[in-house]
Protein backbone atom coordinates (compact mmCIF):
# COMPACT_ATOMS: atom_id res chain seq x y z
CA UNK A 1 0.00 0.00 0.00
CA UNK A 2 1.70 3.56 -1.02
CA UNK A 3 2.65 5.58 2.40
CA UNK A 4 0.15 8.72 3.04
CA UNK A 5 2.04 11.67 3.79
CA UNK A 6 0.53 14.06 6.16
CA UNK A 7 1.44 17.48 4.78
CA UNK A 8 0.61 18.75 8.63
CA UNK A 9 2.60 16.14 10.27
CA UNK A 10 5.23 17.46 8.62
CA UNK A 11 5.04 21.25 9.53
CA UNK A 12 4.25 20.02 13.31
CA UNK A 13 7.63 18.17 13.30
CA UNK A 14 9.85 20.89 11.80
CA UNK A 15 7.74 23.25 14.29
CA UNK A 16 8.73 21.54 17.54
CA UNK A 17 12.60 21.25 15.76
CA UNK A 18 12.41 24.82 15.44
CA UNK A 19 10.91 25.93 19.18
CA UNK A 20 13.86 23.26 20.69
CA UNK A 21 16.87 25.10 19.05
CA UNK A 22 15.06 28.31 20.14
CA UNK A 23 14.50 27.29 23.90
CA UNK A 24 10.89 27.93 23.70
CA UNK A 25 8.63 26.58 26.56
CA UNK A 26 5.57 24.49 24.64
CA UNK A 27 3.32 27.25 26.91
CA UNK A 28 4.59 29.62 23.77
CA UNK A 29 3.92 28.03 21.16
CA UNK A 30 1.18 25.36 21.78
CA UNK A 31 -1.29 27.33 20.55
CA UNK A 32 0.18 27.34 17.07
CA UNK A 33 0.06 23.67 16.95
CA UNK A 34 -3.59 23.45 15.82
CA UNK A 35 -5.86 26.10 13.89
CA UNK A 36 -7.96 28.62 15.31
CA UNK A 37 -10.97 27.52 13.45
CA UNK A 38 -11.41 24.58 10.86
CA UNK A 39 -14.50 24.86 8.96
CA UNK A 40 -15.83 22.37 6.44
CA UNK A 41 -18.94 23.41 4.51
CA UNK A 42 -21.35 21.46 2.11
CA UNK A 43 -21.23 23.17 -1.39
CA UNK A 44 -24.36 22.81 -3.39
CA UNK A 45 -24.16 23.29 -7.16
CA UNK A 46 -27.03 23.34 -9.58
CA UNK A 47 -25.15 21.17 -12.54
CA UNK A 48 -25.55 21.85 -16.22
CA UNK A 49 -27.92 19.18 -16.56
CA UNK A 50 -30.36 20.13 -13.88
CA UNK A 51 -29.02 17.61 -11.25
CA UNK A 52 -27.70 18.92 -7.88
CA UNK A 53 -23.97 17.63 -7.15
CA UNK A 54 -22.44 18.54 -3.25
CA UNK A 55 -18.68 19.25 -2.96
CA UNK A 56 -16.73 19.76 0.09
CA UNK A 57 -15.51 23.01 1.39
CA UNK A 58 -12.86 24.18 3.44
CA UNK A 59 -11.80 27.23 5.08
CA UNK A 60 -9.31 26.51 7.89
CA UNK A 61 -7.26 29.76 9.75
CA UNK A 62 -4.53 29.24 11.57
CA UNK A 63 -3.43 32.33 13.04
CA UNK A 64 -4.59 36.18 13.62
CA UNK A 65 -2.00 36.74 16.20
CA UNK A 66 0.01 39.33 14.27
CA UNK A 67 -3.12 40.47 11.62
CA UNK A 68 -5.70 39.36 9.37
CA UNK A 69 -5.40 35.66 8.33
CA UNK A 70 -4.25 35.29 4.48
CA UNK A 71 -4.29 32.29 2.12
CA UNK A 72 -5.14 31.03 -0.96
CA UNK A 73 -8.34 28.80 -2.22
CA UNK A 74 -7.41 26.04 -4.21
CA UNK A 75 -9.66 23.89 -6.40
CA UNK A 76 -8.41 19.96 -6.41
CA UNK A 77 -9.68 16.48 -6.32
CA UNK A 78 -7.42 15.40 -3.37
CA UNK A 79 -7.87 18.34 -1.18
CA UNK A 80 -8.50 17.44 2.22
CA UNK A 81 -8.62 18.61 5.85
CA UNK A 82 -5.34 18.01 6.65
CA UNK A 83 -3.31 19.78 3.51
CA UNK A 84 -5.96 22.46 3.96
CA UNK A 85 -4.30 22.68 7.89
CA UNK A 86 -0.74 22.27 6.63
CA UNK A 87 -1.19 25.28 3.79
CA UNK A 88 -2.89 27.68 6.44
CA UNK A 89 0.29 27.10 9.34
CA UNK A 90 2.45 27.25 6.32
CA UNK A 91 1.27 31.13 5.58
CA UNK A 92 1.10 32.01 8.63
CA UNK A 93 5.45 31.13 8.74
CA UNK A 94 5.32 32.50 5.30
CA UNK A 95 3.47 35.60 6.00
CA UNK A 96 6.36 35.83 9.41
CA UNK A 97 9.16 35.31 7.71
CA UNK A 98 8.66 37.51 4.90
CA UNK A 99 7.50 40.59 8.06
CA UNK A 100 4.11 41.39 6.44
CA UNK A 101 1.22 41.84 9.28
CA UNK A 102 -0.87 38.82 8.57
CA UNK A 103 -1.26 35.71 9.79
CA UNK A 104 -2.09 32.38 7.73
CA UNK A 105 -5.38 30.50 6.59
CA UNK A 106 -6.58 28.53 3.04
CA UNK A 107 -9.11 27.06 1.86
CA UNK A 108 -10.23 24.57 -0.93
CA UNK A 109 -12.78 22.24 -2.49
CA UNK A 110 -12.53 18.75 -3.35
CA UNK A 111 -13.48 18.86 -6.95
CA UNK A 112 -11.70 18.41 -10.35
CA UNK A 113 -12.49 21.47 -12.12
CA UNK A 114 -11.47 20.31 -15.07
CA UNK A 115 -14.85 18.13 -15.22
CA UNK A 116 -17.12 21.43 -14.48
CA UNK A 117 -18.21 23.97 -17.68
CA UNK A 118 -17.29 27.57 -16.71
CA UNK A 119 -20.98 28.38 -15.66
CA UNK A 120 -20.32 25.57 -13.20
CA UNK A 121 -17.16 26.83 -11.42
CA UNK A 122 -18.70 29.77 -11.27
CA UNK A 123 -21.95 28.62 -9.75
CA UNK A 124 -19.76 26.46 -7.01
CA UNK A 125 -17.17 29.54 -6.21
CA UNK A 126 -19.64 31.69 -5.33
CA UNK A 127 -21.70 29.19 -3.35
CA UNK A 128 -18.40 28.64 -1.63
CA UNK A 129 -18.03 32.28 -1.08
CA UNK A 130 -21.57 32.27 0.86
CA UNK A 131 -20.64 29.12 3.10
CA UNK A 132 -17.63 30.80 4.18
CA UNK A 133 -19.16 34.18 4.60
CA UNK A 134 -19.48 34.61 8.34
CA UNK A 135 -15.64 34.29 8.71
CA UNK A 136 -14.08 36.00 5.68
CA UNK A 137 -14.22 39.61 5.21
CA UNK A 138 -11.15 42.57 4.13
CA UNK A 139 -10.24 42.78 7.73
CA UNK A 140 -10.26 39.74 9.06
CA UNK A 141 -9.33 37.16 6.35
CA UNK A 142 -8.76 37.99 2.30
CA UNK A 143 -8.63 34.47 0.19
CA UNK A 144 -6.40 34.62 -2.97
CA UNK A 145 -5.79 32.15 -5.81
CA UNK A 146 -3.58 28.48 -5.63
CA UNK A 147 -3.78 25.92 -7.09
CA UNK A 148 -6.61 25.51 -9.96
CA UNK A 149 -7.89 28.90 -9.25
CA UNK A 150 -6.61 32.54 -11.11
CA UNK A 151 -7.83 35.88 -11.29
CA UNK A 152 -11.38 34.99 -12.80
CA UNK A 153 -12.12 33.12 -9.86
CA UNK A 154 -11.14 35.64 -7.37
CA UNK A 155 -13.38 37.70 -9.86
CA UNK A 156 -16.48 35.57 -8.69
CA UNK A 157 -15.76 35.43 -5.26
CA UNK A 158 -15.46 39.32 -4.89
CA UNK A 159 -18.72 39.39 -6.82
CA UNK A 160 -20.10 36.89 -4.10
CA UNK A 161 -18.83 38.34 -1.15
CA UNK A 162 -20.02 42.19 -2.75
CA UNK A 163 -23.17 41.44 -3.53
CA UNK A 164 -24.33 39.76 -0.03
CA UNK A 165 -22.91 42.76 1.40
CA UNK A 166 -24.79 44.99 -0.82
CA UNK A 167 -22.05 46.85 -1.85
CA UNK A 168 -18.61 46.45 -3.91
CA UNK A 169 -15.48 44.85 -1.67
CA UNK A 170 -12.59 44.68 -3.74
CA UNK A 171 -10.19 43.99 -0.66
CA UNK A 172 -12.00 40.66 0.20
CA UNK A 173 -9.95 38.61 -2.07
CA UNK A 174 -6.25 39.51 -3.72
CA UNK A 175 -5.25 38.19 -7.16
CA UNK A 176 -8.10 39.95 -9.03
CA UNK A 177 -8.28 41.02 -12.88
CA UNK A 178 -6.69 44.68 -12.60
CA UNK A 179 -10.40 45.63 -13.86
CA UNK A 180 -11.71 45.16 -10.48
CA UNK A 181 -9.06 46.36 -7.87
CA UNK A 182 -6.31 43.85 -8.95
CA UNK A 183 -2.40 44.76 -8.83
CA UNK A 184 -0.04 45.17 -11.66
CA UNK A 185 3.00 42.46 -11.24
CA UNK A 186 0.57 40.19 -8.82
CA UNK A 187 0.32 37.31 -11.54
CA UNK A 188 4.31 36.77 -11.62
CA UNK A 189 5.11 37.85 -7.80
CA UNK A 190 5.58 34.18 -6.69
CA UNK A 191 7.99 33.33 -10.00
CA UNK A 192 9.45 36.64 -9.66
CA UNK A 193 10.26 36.21 -5.69
CA UNK A 194 11.68 32.86 -6.21
CA UNK A 195 14.11 34.12 -8.77
CA UNK A 196 15.20 36.91 -6.53
CA UNK A 197 15.63 34.21 -3.11
CA UNK A 198 17.63 32.00 -5.46
CA UNK A 199 19.95 35.29 -6.57
CA UNK A 200 20.18 36.18 -3.20
CA UNK A 201 21.27 33.03 -2.24
CA UNK A 202 23.86 32.58 -5.19
CA UNK A 203 25.42 35.97 -4.28
CA UNK A 204 26.03 34.88 -0.83
CA UNK A 205 27.84 31.52 -2.50
CA UNK A 206 30.29 33.48 -4.78
CA UNK A 207 28.22 31.94 -7.85
CA UNK A 208 26.76 32.56 -10.98
CA UNK A 209 24.00 31.74 -12.79
CA UNK A 210 25.67 31.29 -16.07
CA UNK A 211 24.88 28.12 -17.53
CA UNK A 212 23.53 26.63 -14.46
CA UNK A 213 21.07 23.61 -15.58
CA UNK A 214 17.61 23.41 -13.71
CA UNK A 215 15.09 20.99 -13.71
CA UNK A 216 11.63 22.48 -13.37
CA UNK A 217 8.40 20.43 -11.43
CA UNK A 218 5.07 21.88 -12.10
CA UNK A 219 4.60 24.17 -15.51
CA UNK A 220 1.39 26.25 -13.45
CA UNK A 221 2.09 30.33 -13.10
CA UNK A 222 5.02 29.26 -10.32
CA UNK A 223 6.88 26.97 -12.44
CA UNK A 224 6.51 28.49 -15.60
CA UNK A 225 7.09 32.45 -14.72
CA UNK A 226 9.97 31.18 -12.69
CA UNK A 227 10.85 28.86 -15.67
CA UNK A 228 10.68 32.30 -17.91
CA UNK A 229 12.68 34.59 -15.31
CA UNK A 230 15.47 32.01 -14.77
CA UNK A 231 16.11 32.11 -18.39
CA UNK A 232 16.22 35.37 -18.75
CA UNK A 233 19.02 35.32 -15.95
CA UNK A 234 21.25 33.10 -17.87
CA UNK A 235 19.86 29.66 -16.14
CA UNK A 236 19.62 26.31 -18.85
CA UNK A 237 16.00 25.01 -17.96
CA UNK A 238 17.18 21.01 -19.44
CA UNK A 239 13.69 19.41 -17.79
CA UNK A 240 10.17 20.26 -17.24
CA UNK A 241 7.87 17.97 -15.60
CA UNK A 242 4.15 18.49 -15.09
CA UNK A 243 0.77 16.37 -15.15
CA UNK A 244 1.28 14.72 -18.55
CA UNK A 245 4.92 13.90 -18.25
CA UNK A 246 8.55 14.93 -18.60
CA UNK A 247 10.70 15.95 -21.35
CA UNK A 248 14.36 16.93 -20.95
CA UNK A 249 16.85 18.67 -23.50
CA UNK A 250 20.20 18.70 -22.37
CA UNK A 251 21.40 21.74 -24.51
CA UNK A 252 18.44 23.54 -22.87
CA UNK A 253 14.46 23.76 -23.63
CA UNK A 254 13.23 26.64 -25.64
CA UNK A 255 11.23 28.24 -22.89
CA UNK A 256 9.89 31.20 -25.07
CA UNK A 257 8.38 28.27 -27.28
CA UNK A 258 7.39 26.09 -24.68
CA UNK A 259 5.30 28.80 -22.80
CA UNK A 260 3.69 29.59 -26.16
CA UNK A 261 3.06 26.10 -26.61
CA UNK A 262 1.35 25.61 -22.94
CA UNK A 263 -1.17 28.57 -23.50
CA UNK A 264 -2.70 26.99 -26.45
CA UNK A 265 -2.92 23.74 -25.17
CA UNK A 266 -4.42 23.56 -21.92
CA UNK A 267 -1.80 24.91 -19.68
CA UNK A 268 -0.20 21.52 -20.52
CA UNK A 269 3.17 20.59 -22.64
CA UNK A 270 1.50 17.04 -23.65
CA UNK A 271 2.77 16.81 -27.53
CA UNK A 272 5.32 19.75 -27.35
CA UNK A 273 8.15 18.45 -29.15
CA UNK A 274 11.62 20.31 -30.19
CA UNK A 275 14.85 20.05 -31.56
CA UNK A 276 16.86 17.70 -29.29
CA UNK A 277 14.27 17.04 -26.75
CA UNK A 278 13.16 13.68 -25.44
CA UNK A 279 10.22 11.96 -23.27
CA UNK A 280 11.40 10.76 -20.07
CA UNK A 281 10.30 9.01 -16.95
CA UNK A 282 9.26 10.45 -13.39
CA UNK A 283 12.34 8.19 -12.03
CA UNK A 284 14.81 9.95 -14.57
CA UNK A 285 13.62 13.18 -14.31
CA UNK A 286 13.89 13.08 -10.35
CA UNK A 287 17.98 11.85 -10.86
CA UNK A 288 18.93 14.24 -13.33
CA UNK A 289 22.77 16.01 -13.31
CA UNK A 290 21.44 19.37 -12.60
CA UNK A 291 22.51 22.19 -10.32
CA UNK A 292 18.99 23.19 -9.19
CA UNK A 293 15.81 21.44 -8.82
CA UNK A 294 12.91 23.62 -8.90
CA UNK A 295 9.57 21.80 -7.65
CA UNK A 296 6.84 24.06 -8.04
CA UNK A 297 3.92 21.79 -7.98
CA UNK A 298 2.22 19.66 -5.28
CA UNK A 299 3.37 18.88 -1.64
CA UNK A 300 5.14 15.80 -0.93
CA UNK A 301 6.83 15.31 -4.48
CA UNK A 302 10.01 14.77 -3.08
CA UNK A 303 9.85 12.17 -0.68
CA UNK A 304 11.86 8.97 0.68
CA UNK A 305 11.04 7.37 -2.20
CA UNK A 306 12.84 9.66 -4.72
CA UNK A 307 15.35 11.81 -2.55
CA UNK A 308 18.19 9.31 -2.85
CA UNK A 309 17.95 9.64 -6.49
CA UNK A 310 18.36 13.22 -6.42
CA UNK A 311 21.73 14.93 -7.79
CA UNK A 312 20.82 18.71 -7.69
CA UNK A 313 22.80 20.36 -5.48
CA UNK A 314 20.16 23.17 -4.71
CA UNK A 315 16.50 22.20 -4.09
CA UNK A 316 14.36 25.46 -5.15
CA UNK A 317 10.81 25.35 -3.51
CA UNK A 318 8.43 27.05 -5.38
CA UNK A 319 5.75 24.85 -4.11
CA UNK A 320 4.24 24.70 -0.39
CA UNK A 321 5.39 21.48 1.35
CA UNK A 322 7.48 20.24 -1.80
CA UNK A 323 9.74 18.03 0.21
CA UNK A 324 8.74 15.44 3.27
CA UNK A 325 10.75 15.88 6.63
CA UNK A 326 12.34 12.26 5.52
CA UNK A 327 12.91 13.71 2.59
CA UNK A 328 14.80 16.80 4.20
CA UNK A 329 17.19 14.40 6.36
CA UNK A 330 18.30 12.92 3.26
CA UNK A 331 18.74 15.78 1.15
CA UNK A 332 20.76 17.65 4.41
CA UNK A 333 23.26 14.24 4.90
CA UNK A 334 23.85 14.86 0.91
CA UNK A 335 25.01 18.44 1.38
CA UNK A 336 22.14 19.69 -0.77
CA UNK A 337 21.20 23.02 -0.01
CA UNK A 338 16.95 23.64 0.32
CA UNK A 339 15.95 27.03 -0.23
CA UNK A 340 13.03 26.63 1.66
CA UNK A 341 9.19 27.30 0.69
CA UNK A 342 8.12 29.61 2.90
CA UNK A 343 10.81 32.19 2.14
CA UNK A 344 11.22 30.97 -1.67
CA UNK A 345 7.42 31.24 -2.59
CA UNK A 346 6.25 34.39 -0.54
CA UNK A 347 6.67 36.66 -3.16
CA UNK A 348 2.81 36.18 -4.16
CA UNK A 349 1.81 36.88 -0.61
CA UNK A 350 4.25 39.87 -0.56
CA UNK A 351 2.56 41.50 -3.31
CA UNK A 352 -1.28 40.49 -2.64
CA UNK A 353 -0.51 42.44 0.67
CA UNK A 354 0.23 45.46 -2.21
CA UNK A 355 -3.08 44.72 -3.87
CA UNK A 356 -4.89 44.61 -0.04
CA UNK A 357 -3.05 47.88 0.62
CA UNK A 358 -3.77 49.63 -2.85
CA UNK A 359 -7.60 48.47 -2.20
CA UNK A 360 -7.49 49.81 0.74
CA UNK A 361 -5.83 53.27 -0.05
CA UNK A 362 -8.11 53.33 -3.19
CA UNK A 363 -4.78 54.23 -4.82
CA UNK A 364 -2.83 52.49 -7.68
CA UNK A 365 0.51 51.78 -7.75
CA UNK A 366 3.11 51.44 -10.80
CA UNK A 367 4.32 47.90 -11.66
CA UNK A 368 8.09 49.53 -11.30
CA UNK A 369 7.45 50.69 -8.15
CA UNK A 370 5.51 47.17 -6.98
CA UNK A 371 8.36 45.05 -8.15
CA UNK A 372 11.24 47.25 -6.79
CA UNK A 373 9.28 46.80 -3.25
CA UNK A 374 8.97 42.84 -3.71
CA UNK A 375 12.96 42.85 -4.27
CA UNK A 376 13.49 45.14 -1.31
CA UNK A 377 11.29 42.56 0.78
CA UNK A 378 12.39 39.18 -0.50
CA UNK A 379 16.31 40.35 -0.33
CA UNK A 380 15.48 41.44 3.22
CA UNK A 381 13.89 38.55 4.52
CA UNK A 382 16.68 36.26 2.46
CA UNK A 383 18.93 38.16 4.43
CA UNK A 384 17.53 37.64 7.83
CA UNK A 385 17.20 33.81 7.71
CA UNK A 386 20.56 33.34 6.36
CA UNK A 387 22.40 35.03 8.93
CA UNK A 388 20.24 33.06 11.34
CA UNK A 389 21.70 29.90 9.17
CA UNK A 390 24.86 30.91 9.87
CA UNK A 391 24.97 31.80 13.52
CA UNK A 392 23.07 28.85 14.57
CA UNK A 393 24.73 26.35 12.11
CA UNK A 394 21.21 25.40 10.47
CA UNK A 395 19.85 24.43 7.23
CA UNK A 396 18.35 27.47 5.89
CA UNK A 397 14.75 25.62 6.73
CA UNK A 398 14.93 25.29 10.13
CA UNK A 399 16.38 29.06 9.96
CA UNK A 400 13.37 30.36 7.92
CA UNK A 401 11.04 28.41 10.56
CA UNK A 402 13.23 30.11 13.60
CA UNK A 403 12.77 33.71 12.09
CA UNK A 404 9.01 33.28 11.31
CA UNK A 405 8.21 31.29 15.05
CA UNK A 406 10.03 34.14 17.00
CA UNK A 407 8.36 36.77 15.00
CA UNK A 408 4.95 34.63 16.17
CA UNK A 409 5.78 33.78 19.31
CA UNK A 410 7.20 37.61 20.46
CA UNK A 411 3.56 39.09 18.81
CA UNK A 412 1.57 36.23 21.19
CA UNK A 413 3.47 36.99 24.08
CA UNK A 414 2.65 40.65 23.67
CA UNK A 415 -0.82 39.80 23.30
CA UNK A 416 -1.24 37.03 25.97
CA UNK A 417 -3.82 34.89 25.64
CA UNK A 418 -7.39 36.11 25.68
CA UNK A 419 -9.44 37.06 27.97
Amino acid sequence: MEKKYNPYENMLAVLEEAAGKLGLCRDDYIALCSPERELTVSVPVVMDDGRVEIFQGYRVQHSSVRGPYKGGVRFHPEADIDEVKALAAWMTWKCAVVNIPYGGAKGGIRVDPDLLSTKELARMTKRYVAQILPIIGPEQDIPAPDLNTDGQVMAWMMDAYSMLKGYAVPAVVTGKPLEIGGSLGRVEATGRGVVLTLMSYLEKMGLAPDNMKVAVQGFGNVGSTGAKLLKENGFSIVAINDVDGSVYNPDGIDIARALDYAQRHHKTLAGYTEPGLTKISAAEFWALPVDILFPAAMENQINEDNAGSIKARIVLEGANGPTTVEADAILNAKGVDIIPDILANAGGVVVSYFEWVQNLEAFTWEEDEINKKLAVMMKKAFTEVWHVSKEKKVPLRMAAYMVALDRVVRARNLRGVFP
